[in-house]
């Protein structure tokens, strides 16, 4: 069974990251589509004004699903004082739609809505990369490919990377994998950069069909340590103050990584960082 990985890994200086797991959904005779919410910091989600429950969300089991067309989701941080994100979707019949946020001061504030869209050409490879602000520039693999919205066709069925840059906003980099005989469509959110230099974010994605839509999270093993615990941090850095410990041998779902560091969603709900030199990722 081949799965859809998308992995959305967004971030603002000392902010933490989003570690996302998508899978794109084909399953014949299902006339309903899935959606995938993920956040930082939770948050509860509506759409068309329903309340659908808080993130992380996957709606994606075959009774589960969501019926076809357009909606409005919304999605509403419940700590701090952050504005709510709200914006268009569509669902698809048999695939998944994910939304990511990333809550911020402001403008700081970015995510992404991603999505596949089958192509009439079975053979075909495509992606579609729009952005807010427009007119970002992307590159592909190190080469200047033009600026938002961009549409890349026939791309080798291999890894490659883009980098979306524009001034005054932090950089992405995204990783991505596209399946034959789809369009990826990534809408991207870019947050203002406040201290002026950009912050590369990278944002792994790989798609490819799947027979099931069971969803996949990765995992962290706690490894033995000098003191017999792990201290959870509040951000990725030795520095930053001590929010829980961990003990040898406990396993927790990956929110999010970084260089050297792993975002694990903790028993009581709690986000934190942890050393990847004393954890095992499954």
């Amino acid at each position: 069974m081949k799965k859809a990985i998308l992995i959305v890994v967004p971030s603002f200086g000392f902010a933490a990251l989003i570690f996302l797991l998508v899978q794109s959904i084909l399953l014949k005779g299902n006339d309903k589509g899935a959606l995938q919410v993920t956040s930082t910091p939770l948050s509860k989600v509506y759409l068309n004004g329903k309340y659908l429950g808080q993130t992380p969300l996957c709606k994606c089991t075959s009774n589960d699903m969501v019926g076809t067309g357009d909606y409005t989701i919304k999605v509403i941080p419940q700590t701090g004082n952050f504005t709510e994100f709200q914006e268009k979707i569509t669902i698809s019949k048999s695939i998944l739609t994910v939304v990511d946020r990333k809550f911020g001061v402001g403008a700081a504030s970015e995510g992404s809505i991603i999505t596949l869209i089958p192509l009439k050409e079975g053979d075909q490879r495509q992606l579609l990369v729009t952005s807010i602000p427009g007119n970002v520039e992307v590159l592909l693999d190190s080469n200047s490919a033009g600026f938002t919205p961009l549409l890349v066709r026939d791309l080798t069925d291999s890894d490659h990377e883009l980098m979306l840059r524009k001034s005054g906003y932090s950089d992405k980099k995204v990783r991505i994998k596209t399946p034959t005989g789809y369009k990826l469509v990534a809408s991207v959110y870019l947050g203002i950069d406040d201290e002026g230099a950009p912050s590369p974010t990278p944002t792994i994605i790989v798609a490819s069909p799947s027979a099931t839509p069971t969803p996949v999270v990765s995992k962290v093993i706690i490894l033995q340590t000098p003191t017999g615990f792990l201290r959870v941090r509040s951000n990725n850095s030795v520095s930053s103050s001590e929010v829980g410990q961990v003990l040898p041998g406990e396993s927790y779902d990956i929110a999010s990584e970084s260089d050297g560091w792993y975002q694990i969603t903790l028993k009581s709900g709690k986000l934190g960082w942890v050393s990847s030199q004393y954890v095992k990722k499954q």
